[in-house]
């Protein structure tokens, strides 16, 4: 018998701008009638914590297929394993510098294959760099003004979505909680 790994499920575009609205109550249910164990979302922007047995893409696919067939969003599902996320909080290279971690994001990648990252030179001081299937972001003035995350974010051969740094902490700690 297979035992349950905990996982977690960050979907892109969900309740940004005004635009495909999930409620988190309804992203929950999704997981619960996927057979996923202990639901649990975090704020309002499509991060679920759950059980489950397989492989996390397997996961990805199914909450994508429930919640295209149960509500009006259509969102791209991306699944990380619990040791997945510690590993990306443990592999930081920005974090090892002493870098503050409220200037600190990641993207998430919904593909194996990392993207190319173009000469980061002329977005100084803001910085990213792939670590396995992640793109560490170092962005001094806020993601909101960053060019860099803007320029890759248009970028059509990476497709994943970001979190700061406090998310992706509190999540990998909900992956503790049962």
């Amino acid at each position: 018998m297979t035992a349950m790994t905990a996982m977690v499920a960050l979907l892109r575009g969900v309740n940004v701008g005004g635009r495909s609205s999930l409620a988190m109550a309804d992203l929950r249910a999704a997981a619960e009638a996927c057979g996923f164990g202990n639901p649990r979302t975090y704020i309002q922007s499509g991060n679920l914590v759950f059980e489950a047995k397989g492989k996390p893409a397997a996961a990805a696919k199914k909450l994508a297929a429930e919640l295209a067939t149960t509500t009006s969003v259509q969102p791209e599902v991306v699944v990380r394993t619990q040791a997945e996320m510690q590993a990306v909080v443990a592999e930081s290279p920005y974090l090892a510098r002493g870098e503050d971690p409220r200037h600190l994001h990641v993207v998430f990648l919904a593909e194996s294959a990392a993207p190319s990252l173009p000469d980061l030179s002329k977005y100084a001081p803001e910085e990213a760099t792939v670590v396995g299937r992640e793109v560490h972001f170092f962005l001094p003035n806020g993601v909101g003004r960053s060019k860099l995350a803007a320029d890759l974010g248009r970028r059509k051969d990476a497709v994943g979505t970001m979190r700061n740094w406090r998310t992706v902490v509190k999540l990998v700690e909900m992956t503790g909680e049962s």
